[in-house]
């Protein structure tokens, strides 16, 4: 199919990256409540399954509060392995989002970094003029950690002396036992001493995540606020598809848009790669219908398949059996006319099968004790195979 140039015919939805500005779903409610809580220095964790949008969701909140004055600094663990790394990345988010703002002097902004324990190599981006830090590698252990305890202190510091809000985002954080597993306990003795901070935590591994903070011998646990996020309801999202493609020159049936939420069951992730793929199959000046809808499916299907297979390959011979028997009625495998219907194994060996499913977030536990495979389209892959 041919397509027209120029940003105007660009496709409108987005996958896979960030959804940020327009291509940004819905969400207000949550963005609000997460905004309010930041200035009013609430700490918060945000739970949801994997591909529901937390980072997006945080990226919209940072833009917020960005326009009502807040500094944020946003960490990601991932990116820090070591405790020398986090330190590196912990001073230069501190750095480029708090100290630097609030001096309006780069020089002076790099004063509260020069009495730390470790004193770290500074360096200049020649091109963009950014600075990065190092702490080596060859450091004494005390050393590293008398040095990550004052730049996890350094944000409250800064806050209390300008009289500004400051927020400290610390995505992956369920990697923090990974890096040290003393590193909570130390985060949390300097975090509760910070009521001019408000403290965001985003993880990718729910089950962690839930052990990290509603764990009751955990240093986290009852820290901080809960934001549960689900899917995005379909008078949300169906306006907010229409619009897209209404914007872009292409129209999409109100029938048609039904059954695509239908098929998604509103979950972000789902919903936006699928509307890519029917943006895809509409022509200029057409309206989206049935058949491109079919088309778009196939499309996801193919687009998936490398992925989805990864996660089929990883499974148990159990872990399979399961995943199929819900791919086709998701319901209570331990139900003994459920076992019966789909020839499944022992209660027992269903229980570890599950357990391990959930923890992978391919199979989610609905209220009442029913199970369902996560993510929309992998119920449809596993049908097809």
């Amino acid at each position: 199919m041919a397509r027209e140039q120029g940003p105007a015919h660009q496709n409108p939805f987005r996958f896979g990256a960030l959804a940020i500005d327009d291509a940004f779903a819905d969400r207000q409610a949550e963005v609000q409540e997460l905004e309010f809580d930041v200035l009013n220095g609430q700490d918060v964790v945000v739970f949801a399954p994997r591909r529901y949008g937390k980072s997006s969701l945080v990226w919209r909140v940072m833009q917020q509060l960005g326009a009502d004055g807040a500094l944020v600094a946003y960490v990601n663990l991932m990116a820090a392995p070591t405790k020398g790394k986090l330190a590196e990345k912990l001073a230069g988010a501190v750095y480029e989002s708090i100290a630097s703002p609030l001096t309006r002097a780069r020089e002076r902004a790099l004063a509260p970094f020069r009495g730390l324990r470790i004193s770290p190599t500074i360096t200049v981006d020649p091109e963009g003029g950014e600075y990065s830090f190092s702490f080596g590698f060859e450091q004494r252990e005390p050393d590293v950690d008398a040095t990550l305890e004052r730049l996890l202190a350094l944000p409250a510091e800064l806050a209390a002396e300008h009289g500004r809000r400051v927020a400290l985002i610390l995505d992956e954080f369920q990697e923090i036992e990974t890096i040290d597993r003393a590193l909570p306990k130390l985060m949390r003795t300097v975090f509760e001493q910070q009521p001019e901070v408000a403290h965001v935590y985003l993880g990718s591994r729910r089950h962690l995540m839930e052990r990290l903070f509603n764990d009751e011998n955990e240093p986290f646990w009852r820290s901080a606020k809960k934001l549960e996020l689900g899917v995005i309801a379909p008078e949300y999202f169906a306006g907010f598809i229409a619009k897209r493609f209404h914007d872009s020159r292409k129209a999409v049936g109100d029938a048609t848009v039904s059954e695509l939420l239908d098929r998604t069951g509103g979950h972000p992730y789902a919903t936006q790669e699928l509307c890519y793929f029917l943006w895809e199959q509409t022509p200029f000046d057409g309206e989206a219908g049935p058949a491109e809808l079919e088309f778009a499916i196939a499309a996801v299907l193919r687009s998936e398949h490398a992925h989805f297979q990864v996660r089929w390959d990883d499974a148990s011979a159990t872990q399979k059996l399961i995943l199929e028997a819900l791919a086709r009625e998701p319901g209570r495998p331990m139900t003994s006319a459920y076992r019966a219907a789909h020839s499944l194994p022992s209660v027992s060996s269903i229980q570890a099968a599950l357990r391990a499913l959930t923890e992978r977030e391919l199979v989610a536990r609905e209220r009442g004790g029913s199970y369902r495979i996560a993510e929309p389209f992998l119920a449809e892959w596993i049908r097809s195979i």
